[in-house]
């Protein structure tokens, strides 16, 4: 069921200083800055070739990574993001198994333009999992 891993993302207090620091110091390609509203996050993602590292920063108070923030102000990984085939086959396959998917179940458009799911972390050993369909 699972394909490559697509990214690791990380929310971090400050995206353009984050960005500089892959970008400057470890000399990585990085996009240009994307507010996704749906999501209350505006992420960049720095390209490593096989893979890639989404950096978030809370868009707005309601922001999930505004929340995640407070208990971690220097900012942390967040989830891991894999890739899936058919991501309702993938989430009625999960939900069959006893996987809790966040939200209202559905899937949502992601940072890539492709439909998104999260999984929440107590089914997959404290690690929120996100799923893309490629």
């Amino acid at each position: 069921m699972l394909g490559r891993l697509n990214h690791v993302a990380i929310a971090v207090p400050d995206l353009q200083a984050a960005a500089a620091t892959y970008r400057d110091t470890l000399g990585a390609a990085v996009t240009e800055a994307q507010a996704l509203p749906e999501h209350g996050v505006t992420v960049v993602f720095v390209d490593l070739g096989n893979t890639k590292v989404e950096l978030l920063e809370p868009l707005g108070e309601n922001s999930p990574i505004a929340a995640f923030l407070v208990k971690n102000p220097a900012g942390g990984m967040h989830h891991v993001c894999y890739e899936v085939d058919d991501i309702v086959a993938a989430r009625d396959r999960l939900v069959d198994c006893g996987a809790r998917v966040l939200g209202d179940g559905e899937p949502k458009t992601g940072a890539h333009g492709k439909p998104v799911l999260f999984l929440h972390p107590k089914d997959f050993l404290g690690t929120l999992v996100e799923l893309e369909q490629v």
